[in-house]
């Protein structure tokens, strides 16, 4: 006869288990990402700050995270109400 073991936490198949991370920055970043592939040179994005979800550091951090893992190379600049981004 087995012996129960006690466990403070539940038990699930791996197969549950997610494995991609979906931040909190995802939608902003997937958008943008996406309207960038179109973007003609000499061109960027203008995204007012009124439209990000959070602060301009932390909109590029993620981005910079993102890009670095797809290989694709952006820029970013920002003044007081916009954070600009284009391809570089």
């Amino acid at each position: 006869m087995a012996s129960k073991t006690y466990r403070t936490f539940k038990i699930t198949d791996r197969a549950n288990v997610p494995t991609g991370r979906n931040g909190k920055h995802k939608s902003i970043v997937t958008q943008i990402l996406k309207d960038l592939e179109g973007l003609e040179g000499g061109k960027a994005l203008k995204i007012p700050f009124s439209e990000l979800s959070d602060t301009k550091v932390n909109i590029r951090s993620a981005l910079n995270r993102a890009t670095r893992k797809l290989g694709k190379s952006v820029a970013t600049a920002a003044d007081e109400e916009c954070l600009y981004v284009w391809n570089s």
